[in-house]
């Protein structure tokens, strides 16, 4: 299958979390044209399984939409960090609560027609109460979800961010 060919490369915006760049690229049939591109981090997603067989998920407020939203634990990975110590790193911060056991399921591109942001998916269990340590997690609310309702929340929108439906899913269908 041909390829763009990147000419050359603007950065619009360089911050904190994600850059902006517009790519100059050429189509495979000689035609010039532009492709805006959000660069993030790889970041981590974990279905998260307590000793009761429910799922941990987390009550938050996201800036970006305006609303809470009710996800699968997720964060980023910092530099040189592997992604497993990055689930349980998070897991602490967002849940209280630290994986003993650690299985990579998958891992997919959150919106490759325009982002680079990739998630490692992982499932997490035998999970062990600890000590919440973040400063920013004061407004996460953890809720228990049994396997049984996903497709109910998921329909009714109660779930509707991409990576808790892909990695729900996921899971549910590894352990139909």
């Amino acid at each position: 299958m041909p390829v763009e060919k990147v000419i050359s490369t603007r950065y619009v915006f360089k911050g904190r979390a994600v850059n902006l760049r517009v790519d100059t690229v050429a189509e495979p049939d000689g035609r010039e044209t532009t492709r805006e591109v959000v660069e993030h981090a790889e970041v981590i997603c974990v279905v998260a399984v307590d000793g009761d067989g429910k799922l941990l998920l987390v009550r938050q407020y996201r800036e970006a939409i305006g609303r809470e939203l009710l996800e699968i634990p997720a964060g980023g990975i910092e530099p040189g960090e592997d992604p497993a110590a990055a689930v349980r790193r998070e897991m602490a911060e967002e849940t209280g609560y630290e994986p003993r056991k650690l299985e990579r399921l998958s891992g997919f591109y959150s919106a490759p027609g325009f982002c680079t942001e990739y998630l490692h998916l992982y499932l997490a269990t035998d999970l062990v109460p600890r000590r919440l340590e973040a400063e920013d997690t004061a407004g996460i609310e953890v809720v228990r979800v049994p396997p049984g309702d996903v497709f109910e929340l998921i329909q009714s929108g109660a779930i509707c961010d991409a990576k808790s439906i892909a990695g729900l899913l996921t899971y549910l269908r590894r352990t139909a």
